[in-house]
């Protein structure tokens, strides 16, 4: 069933999505700086790409003070837009019950995207 969602989540905008992280990854790594920020945007690309079974988890070892630290700028520099964005995704599609589980994806998107140091794709 999670194959089946992919791919569905694939043909109708998913890889569309993706493509966007996969474009921003390499321009935010282009300074040294930017090189964590650049690698979340991977991160986030290969959940956009492939959301059904993997679960987003929070690592015991989150990093303490960087992590927020990064997580804060990330917020501020486009992290809030982009959680914004998935979560207006995410009640558009619970107005029709045939794509709750989309909905439910964009949720886990926005978690991720909100503040993605400090955890992990998982999946299952």
């Amino acid at each position: 069933m999670n194959f089946l969602g992919n791919l569905l989540w694939l043909v109708f905008g998913g890889f569309l999505a993706a493509l966007g992280y996969f474009f921003g990854g390499p321009i935010l790594s282009f300074t040294i700086i930017g090189i964590p920020f650049g690698l979340q945007c991977f991160k986030i690309g290969g959940l956009v790409l492939w959301p059904f079974g993997a679960k987003v988890i929070t690592r015991n070892s989150s990093g303490g003070c960087l992590s927020l630290l990064c997580n804060t700028i990330w917020i501020l520099t486009g992290g809030l837009y982009t959680a914004f964005i998935h979560v207006i995704f995410g009640l558009l599609l619970f107005i029709t019950v045939i794509d709750i589980p989309f909905g439910r994806q964009h949720f886990k998107l926005a978690e991720l995207s909100l503040t993605p140091f400090g955890k992990d794709v998982v999946y299952q």
